[in-house]
């Protein structure tokens, strides 16, 4: 499982069947800064995710890629690689908050 920020929506006229009715985000992933481990930094890559929990422009989401994403419910027979599976409440690293949804 990883964290992202919900950077954009993605929307596509035509795809997949076993892909319709499914909301897609664009994440960008947010990993602990390596030299101050109690804040984030913004990872340089973009991911399209599938959204599960409702999830919105803005949000801090945990998501999974890869055959564990194809566990998601509803997503057995769809051709996904990363399903958005939780909205973030907060985050804590060594003993510090390091995010908080209300104070977003």
């Amino acid at each position: 499982m990883f964290l992202a920020r919900v950077e954009g929506l993605v929307v596509c006229t035509k795809k997949d069947p076993a892909m319709s009715g499914r909301k897609l985000l664009l994440l960008r992933p947010q990993l602990v800064d390596e030299k101050e481990p109690t804040r984030f930094k913004t990872g340089s890559n973009t991911i399209v995710a599938v959204d599960s929990v409702g999830a919105g422009l803005g949000e801090m989401v945990m998501f999974c890629q890869g055959s564990s994403a194809r566990l998601a419910p509803g997503m057995k027979e769809a051709p996904v690689d990363a399903v958005i599976i939780g909205i973030v409440d907060s985050v804590d690293v060594l003993g510090k908050q390091v995010f908080s949804a209300r104070q977003s």
